[in-house]
């Protein structure tokens, strides 16, 4: 019942990243939320192109409805030899031992509350990212803002 197909291509990573920026830049001014952006060059990535605006559009959407409203952030640049998308916010309030969890198929973490959802979000992401043969993880951090969850993309160079 879903078509997770994947046409793999030479894409350049600023046209992915600028399509994101152009559509959540007004939706997260309006709501009041602080949209951080530190993108590093334009590379050349092995990816689907929508396919990966998708994936990121998912972990932004997650960002939103599970966070404290306070910060996102979007984060990109290279790393040796592959290129990584981090997707952060504040606010997170899943346990640490559920965080392995989140890339299951309907899995919802006990922080989901009152918010509706399948638990299929991130489980197609990471489907459609290992197509792509990438890798797609997530960790939780605390720093001076509180807990932050942090969802990582890595993606191979053309």
């Amino acid at each position: 019942f879903l078509n997770l197909s994947v046409e793999s291509k030479d894409v350049y990573s600023s046209d992915i990243l600028n399509q994101v920026v152009e559509y959540y830049n007004p939706k997260l001014e309006l709501n009041n939320i602080t949209f951080v952006k530190n993108i590093n060059g334009n590379v050349l990535i092995k990816a689907d192109g929508d396919r990966l605006v998708e994936v990121v559009q998912n972990i932004i959407e997650n960002a939103i409805k599970y966070g404290d409203g306070r910060y996102i952030g979007l984060s990109a640049h290279r790393e040796e030899d592959e290129f990584l998308i981090e997707v952060e916010n504040t606010g997170c309030e899943l346990a640490e031992s559920e965080a392995v969890h989140i890339f299951d198929s309907f899995y919802r973490g006990s922080n989901v509350g009152n918010q509706p959802g399948s638990g299929l979000g991130l489980y197609i992401c990471r489907k459609l990212i290992h197509a792509m043969e990438g890798e797609i993880f997530a960790e939780i951090k605390e720093d001076t803002y509180g807990r932050k969850m942090c969802v990582k993309v890595a993606l191979r160079l053309a």
